[in-house]
């Protein structure tokens, strides 16, 4: 089920879902430019209350520490929670 936003946009968890879903990984910047999520934190911990295997490694660039989060192989590779 896609969540839509009264613009007809996806909302910013089915947006983080879908490029989790895809292999791909997202740190806070790549959920603020991609959907203009500021809390991708919150996002994370909704998803993962719906059972989502979501993973994080912590970075550090630039002085500056943050999570780069990503979806278990087994459900990236289709086997949805």
């Amino acid at each position: 089920m896609i969540l839509m936003q009264e613009d007809g946009s996806r909302s910013q968890k089915e947006w983080v879902l879908d490029m989790l879903q895809r292999g791909h990984s997202i740190t806070p910047l790549d959920a603020l430019n991609g959907c203009g999520c500021l809390r991708l934190s919150a996002r994370i911990y909704e998803l993962r209350r719906k059972g989502y295997d979501i993973r994080a490694v912590l970075e550090k660039r630039r002085g500056k520490q943050y999570a780069r989060y990503y979806l278990a192989r087994e459900q990236a590779n289709g086997q949805d929670a």
